[in-house]
C-alpha cells in the first residue's frame, strides 16, 4: 500500500467545537490550522481526508466526562433534559453560519456537497467535500418549517435524536454496561419526521437512539439503515452500541455502519481514554465486515465529539489506521471500500 488512502469519514462535530470554543476567527483557524481540536484543513489534507459529514450538535449543557459518572459497576451518564427550540435553533444557526464563513474564504479549497456527484466532483478538484448533518433534531420545529429550510441550504443527513430526549424520540444514555433497549422509540412526530426525510431523499442515523426507536424507523423508513459512528455490542457492550440483530437489520437493508473511534465504545471497561490500542480497532472492523458484509462498512471516527486512540490522535492521524488494517493482512480493495468507496455507495442510494 504505497499509494495514499484517500478517506472520507462519517462523523465529526468541528462546527460547535468551533463556535463554542471562543477563538476570535474560527473559519480562519479552520482553514489555516490550529493547534485545538481534531480537525482543521491542513490536518484534513496531511491525513488524506478528503471529505465527511459535518455534523451540528445543540449542547445540552454540563459534564460529559466519563471518569466523573463511573459507578463500581461501569459508567452510567444521566440523560440530559429537553432542549429549548430556541436555544437549539440559535446554536444550530451559530455553526450554519460558520460553516458558510467556512466556504466563503476557501478559495475553493471546500465545498458544500448535496449528493454523491458533488462529492466526487470536490475530490476531482482536490475540495475537502462537506456533506452537512444535524445530529439530534431539537432545532426542528412541529411544522417542519425548518428541516424545509436547512434542507434548501444543504441538510442532507439527520439523527432524530442525540443521547437525550426530544420531540421525536429517545436517545440511549452514555450507560456501560448496557443494552440499547433503555427505553421508549419514535413519537408521533418522529414518526412524521421518517417521512418527511424520507421525502426529501434524507440519510436518517440511527446512532444515538433507542432499541425501540430503531426498530421504528426500520418499520417505517423507506431508506438504507445507517448508523453514522456505532460500533458492535458483542465486542464492547455500551448502550451506544448496535446489537447483533441490528446490525443484521442494517445488512438487510443494505445500509452502512461507520467505525466509532471513541475509545468508550472500544474497550472493554467501557472508559473513555486515550491510551486505547488501535487494535480493537481493527477487532471492531473484523466483526462488523464479518456481519454486515465489506461493502457495508466505513469510518465515523466522532473526531471533535469523543476522546481517540492516542497512536491516532486527531485527523492528520489517518494513516496509522490505514497502516494498520494494511498489517491486519487487509487489501488494498477493502482498505479503499473501509476509508471512501462505501459512503460513497450508501450516499448514492440515499441522497442520490
Amino acid at each position: 500500500m504505497t499509494n495514499p488512502v484517500r478517506v472520507f469519514d462519517g462523523h465529526n462535530d468541528v462546527l460547535g467545537r468551533l463556535v463554542m470554543s471562543g477563538v476570535a476567527d474560527p473559519a480562519g483557524a479552520f482553514l489555516n490550522g490550529s493547534p485545538d481540536g481534531h480537525i482543521d484543513l491542513p490536518r484534513a489534507r496531511k491525513g488524506g481526508v478528503a471529505g465527511g459529514l459535518f455534523a451540528v450538535f445543540c449542547p445540552s449543557g454540563g459534564s460529559f466526562d466519563f471518569a466523573e459518572h463511573r459507578t463500581p459497576d461501569g459508567v452510567d451518564m444521566p440523560l440530559p433534559g429537553l432542549l429549548a427550540l430556541e436555544t437549539a435553533q440559535a446554536s444550530l444557526l451559530a455553526q450554519v453560519a460558520l460553516l458558510r464563513r467556512i466556504l466563503d474564504q476557501a478559495g475553493g479549497r471546500v465545498a458544500l456537497c448535496l449528493n454523491r456527484a458533488d462529492i466526487e466532483a470536490a475530490f476531482a478538484a482536490d475540495r475537502l467535500a462537506i456533506v452537512l448533518h444535524l445530529e439530534g433534531a431539537e432545532p426542528i420545529d412541529a411544522n417542519f418549517d425548518m428541516l424545509e429550510v436547512l434542507y434548501a441550504a444543504g441538510l442532507r443527513s439527520l439523527g432524530p435524536v442525540w443521547s437525550r430526549p426530544n420531540r421525536y424520540g429517545h436517545g440511549v444514555p452514555f450507560r456501560f454496561p448496557s443494552s440499547p433497549d433503555t427505553g421508549p422509540g419514535l413519537t408521533d412526530a418522529g414518526r412524521d419526521l421518517v417521512r418527511q426525510c424520507n421525502r426529501l431523499g434524507m440519510l436518517i442515523d440511527l446512532s444515538h437512539i433507542t432499541e425501540q426507536g430503531f426498530w421504528d424507523v426500520a418499520k417505517l423508513s423507506q431508506s438504507p439503515l445507517v448508523a453514522t459512528h456505532s460500533n458492535a455490542h458483542a465486542l464492547c457492550p455500551a448502550a451506544r452500541n448496535l446489537t447483533d440483530r441490528q446490525l443484521d437489520a442494517i445488512r438487510d437493508s443494505d445500509g452502512m455502519v461507520g467505525l466509532n473511534f471513541a475509545t468508550a465504545f472500544l474497550r472493554d471497561d467501557g472508559d473513555m481514554r486515550a491510551d486505547t490500542d488501535m487494535a480493537l480497532m481493527v477487532r471492531q472492523l473484523d466483526y462488523l465486515i464479518e456481519r454486515l458484509g465489506e461493502g457495508r462498512v466505513g469510518f465515523g471516527s466522532d473526531f471533535d465529539g469523543a476522546v481517540v486512540p492516542e497512536a491516532i490522535g486527531d485527523i492528520a492521524g489517518m494513516p496509522a489506521l490505514i497502516k494498520a488494517l494494511a498489517d491486519a493482512g487487509y487489501g488494498q480493495e477493502l482498505v479503499e471500500r473501509l476509508a471512501w468507496r462505501n459512503w460513497m455507495d450508501v450516499l448514492g442510494r440515499i441522497i442520490g
